[in-house]
Parts: C-alpha cells; sequence; structure tokens
C-alpha cells in the first residue's frame, strides 16, 4: 500500500501513535476474530492520509472499532460500493484500498457518524445469564408475572429473554425450543442451573442515553455495522434477535437511569414485580452513579418489592458480594438483589466470563442484608 508523506498536518508523534493503535489492533485485537478488519486496520495504520484523516475525529472517537464501524455503515447503506463489494468477497487486499479511499473521500461522513455513535455489540448472549436469575428472584418473592427494566440497554434486545431458548453445555435447556433466537452457553463446575420457568412477563422497558430503535433502518444498519463485515454466524444471530425485538417493541427512555427510574416503575403493573436487570453497564458510572442508582432502588421499593439482576465487573455493583475475588479478575459476578421496604437482600450467585457464554451457578453463596442507604 503506497505511502504519502506530503504535508502532513499533525505532529509526527501523534502520528507514529496513532499508527501503533492501528497496527496493534490489525496485528492482534482483530487477528483472530476478523481477517477483514485486520488487513484494513494495518492498512490505515501505514497511511498518513488515512492517519490524518481519523484525526479529524475527536480523540475519543480514533478507535479503530469506531471509524471501522462507520466505514462498515457506509459500505451497508451503499455509499461506499467498492468497499462493500470488497467485503462481500472477502478480499482483503481490495477492501484495504476501499477503505482508505472511502475514507478519505468521505472525512467528513466518517466523523459525522462517529460523533453521533458508539460501537455496540448487543447480541452477546446475556440471556443464558439473565433467564435462570430472573426466574429464581421470581420464585424467591412469590412473582407470577414480572416487568422487566434494562439499565444500559442500547436496543433493548436483553428484554426478549423469556422468548429465546437457551442450550447449555451440560445439557440443560431453558426457553422456548422454537424461538428464531437460539442462545448457547458453557457450564463450569457441577451445579445446574436452576431449572424454572420464566414468569409472564407484562413489561418490557428499556433505559439508555441513546437508546437504539431496531425498528429504526439507520439505527438497524449501524447495529449490524457493529459487528463487522466477516462475522455471519454473529450477524445471523443479531437479525434474528433485532426480528423478535421488531415483533413487540419495548418502551424505550432516554436519558439517565437514576432520574429515569421512577417513570420507568410506573409502567409496571402494581401486580407484578419489577425486576431491573444491568449487565455491564454500571462500569460506565462513577461510584457515586452507581450509588445513586442503588438508592433509587431503594426508593422504589418503598411501596412494592423491587429486584435487580446484575452481571458486573467483580466490585462494579454496589451491595453485591464479591466472594473474596480480585477486582479485574477477567469475570463477572451475577448479583441478585431483592428489596423489600427498608430491607435489602444481596447474594452473588454465579460468575461468568465472555459475557455470559460460560458461566458457573452457585448456590448457598455470601449473602448480605441491610438498609440499601
Amino acid at each position: 500500500m503506497p505511502r504519502s508523506t506530503a504535508g502532513s498536518a499533525a505532529p509526527a508523534g501523534r502520528a507514529r501513535t496513532l499508527a501503533q493503535v492501528y497496527r496493534r489492533f490489525g496485528e492482534v485485537d482483530a487477528a483472530e476474530t476478523s481477517p477483514l478488519y485486520a488487513r484494513v486496520a494495518v492498512a490505515l495504520s501505514e497511511s498518513d492520509e488515512a492517519l490524518r484523516a481519523i484525526e479529524a475525529a475527536p480523540a475519543r472517537k480514533r478507535h479503530p472499532t469506531v471509524i471501522l464501524a462507520a466505514l462498515c455503515d457506509l459500505a451497508l447503506a451503499g455509499r461506499a460500493p467498492a468497499l462493500a463489494a470488497a467485503y462481500a468477497a472477502g478480499d482483503g487486499d481490495a477492501a484495504a484500498r476501499a477503505a482508505i479511499d472511502a475514507l478519505l473521500r468521505m472525512t467528513d461522513s466518517v466523523v459525522a457518524i462517529v460523533v453521533r455513535r458508539k460501537v455496540l455489540t448487543d447480541e452477546t448472549g446475556c440471556g443464558a445469564v439473565l433467564y435462570p436469575a430472573i426466574a429464581e428472584v421470581a420464585r424467591r418473592v412469590g412473582a407470577n408475572a414480572v416487568g422487566l427494566i434494562d439499565v444500559g440497554c442500547s436496543a433493548g434486545l436483553d428484554l426478549n429473554v423469556d422468548r429465546v431458548g437457551i442450550t447449555y453445555s451440560n445439557g440443560q435447556t431453558l426457553g422456548d425450543p422454537s424461538s428464531p433466537v437460539q442462545l448457547s452457553s458453557s457450564v463450569v463446575g457441577d451445579r445446574p442451573i436452576p431449572a424454572l420457568a420464566m414468569p409472564e412477563v407484562v413489561a418490557r422497558v428499556g433505559i439508555d442515553l441513546d437508546p437504539i430503535d431496531v425498528t429504526d433502518a439507520d439505527d438497524a444498519r449501524w447495529l449490524r455495522a457493529c459487528l463487522g463485515p466477516d462475522q455471519p454466524v454473529r450477524a445471523a444471530r443479531l437479525d434474528a434477535e433485532m426480528a423478535l425485538t421488531a415483533t413487540s417493541p419495548p418502551l424505550l427512555l432516554r436519558g439517565d437511569a437514576v432520574e429515569l427510574m421512577p417513570e420507568a416503575f410506573a409502567r409496571v403493573p402494581a401486580d407484578a414485580l419489577p425486576v431491573v436487570t444491568t449487565t455491564w453497564a454500571l462500569s460506565q458510572l462513577s461510584l457515586e452513579g452507581r450509588l445513586r442508582f442503588l438508592h433509587s432502588l431503594d426508593e422504589a421499593a418503598a411501596g412494592r418489592a423491587v429486584a435487580w439482576v446484575s452481571a458486573e465487573g467483580v466490585g462494579v455493583a454496589p451491595a453485591i458480594p464479591t466472594l473474596g475475588d480480585r477486582r479485574a479478575s477477567g469475570h463477572s459476578i451475577i448479583g441478585l438483589a431483592v428489596f423489600d421496604g427498608s430491607a435489602l437482600h444481596a447474594e452473588a450467585i454465579g460468575r461468568c466470563w465472555s459475557r455470559g457464554r460460560l458461566l458457573t451457578w452457585l448456590t448457598g453463596g455470601r449473602q448480605a442484608s441491610g438498609s440499601a442507604t
């Protein structure tokens, strides 16, 4: 790939740093998961013109995952046909040339996309974690119906948890075996997943600072663009999840979760248990923000029982025991909490890895009781 060195608008040190980021992404991060992105990222790292174009974006929006998703979005929209053709053909060299050409020709469009959007990976199989945890907390409270409130919901795909089929590596199955969305998860250890049926879901509410509406063509295309061009299995599952969501779209609330929590709870019928879910969402908040979130659940529980199911990094979810695990240990804690009046009962019920693709279920975990305040 020829390099252009004339008229650099950025200091050489900055350009080299950005080049190193893209080369590492291509040679390490994307090498095994996306050969096309690996080739394109390395090509971008070797083009001074491409690096200058990337520097037109805000610093926090220059990461390869964001820029490559924006280019993929343009290809899917028909605005970068050469890139779309190269991706479809699986031709890495052609894709590299076309990506640089599209970036240079449509720098303003790429920047506009990355400024507006954030990279999302909704199709993570969180249902394998959420389904048994929600069913378990409903059993403990004695609820025959639940209202789901997903915080940091993005497109609200996890709000379909009761409408998917799940197969675990130990032979257990949960959910709907005829669902178009089938998830799988590997179980570590010899403790089975609770074989409980999900109660009726009577409300589905998502809260996000920038929610994605899968019934909107631009939003749906962006979700696809976030996957990359050479991951057909993931793309097929995402399409199935979006189609399932579109048949009964959830209510999506845009804004701060703490501020919107009263409105979300108001959408859950009085005879149903509100179950708030967070899956790797609280790490985006400061400690003060996480404590405010916990307090908002406690306030909502003044007049009714409230449940919270979480899958967060070790020590991220306030009040959920860490089981003595170290922070940044590479796995997450599956937490279950029930707020009932002024009392809080919180327990770590499992551990999971790879965003729910691998999990271990715990029984008799350490339990914490007391006031949420």
